[in-house]
């Protein structure tokens, strides 16, 4: 049975200064994240702002614990462990394994990557559990609260930014028609999108032209990326058929 006086040792005055030195190592982390992940949701890249903050936050929850060994378990554990009782050795396999878990919800379709803002919060997860394990109780619910609101308004964030998305284009010509890459650019451009030359698959399925390829908006459209750049798309003569989807990778 526990007593009164080890529950509460969890909540002392020295507990409560070390959960807040790790809420902000946490703070900081998220914000380094924030600003390193929106380099790449700039560039319409997949891992954007909301990934890269949940693996620094988390990165820094775990590593900054070990920093802290004097307040592990509520202040009650020796300052020296016995090599047996290493849990560092138990948080090194439980982040290896939740990596391996994560890779499993990491999907490719073409040139679209999903999954992983999902993969990063299931790696979040173990931390916030290794933290509560731990006995950083302050620390561990600051660092759900701070996931959970980046998954619930990150994209929120990301789409008022000023950015580039990418999106992926088939064109389909009709028997006999040659697009030309100057004339795709040239119409890419008028509608204000950037053509991606190093992107471009030609293939010829009997007498007709199909043209895969990425465009770069050249400014954030948000919602209508996809349609504004489909909207235009039959004004291009000699398209028989087309398709255009987001590209994140």
């Amino acid at each position: 049975m526990f007593e009164t006086e080890q529950l509460l040792r969890y909540w002392s005055l020295p507990q409560w200064q070390a959960n807040i030195l790790v809420l902000m190592h946490l703070l900081g982390a998220g914000l380094l994240g924030l600003v390193l992940g929106y380099e790449r949701a700039y560039h319409g890249r997949a891992a954007g702002m909301r990934t890269y903050a949940l693996v620094c936050m988390a990165s820094a929850g775990v590593v900054v614990l070990l920093g802290l060994p004097h307040q592990w378990f509520g202040g009650s554990s020796a300052p020296v462990l016995p090599p047996l009782m290493d849990p560092t050795r138990v948080i090194q396999g439980v982040v290896t394994g939740i990596g391996f878990l994560c890779a499993g919800v990491i999907m490719r379709e073409g040139l679209n990557i999903s999954g992983l803002t999902t993969a990063a919060s299931l790696w979040a997860a173990s931390a916030i559990g290794i933290m509560l394990g731990m006995g950083f109780y302050f620390a561990s619910i600051s660092l759900t609260l701070l996931c959970a609101s980046l998954m619930m308004w990150g994209a929120r964030l990301e789409a008022a930014l000023p950015s580039h998305p990418a999106i992926a284009v088939y064109l389909r010509g009709v028997p006999g028609r040659s697009f030309q890459q100057d004339e795709l650019i040239a119409f890419a451009a008028g509608i204000g999108y950037d053509f991606a030359p190093g992107s471009v698959h030609i293939e010829c399925n009997g007498d007709c032209q199909e043209w895969r390829f990425v465009c770069t908006a050249q400014r954030n459209y948000r919602s209508e990326t996809l349609s504004r750049f489909a909207s235009r798309l039959p004004s291009l003569a000699g398209v028989a058929a087309y398709r255009v989807a987001h590209a994140r990778n």
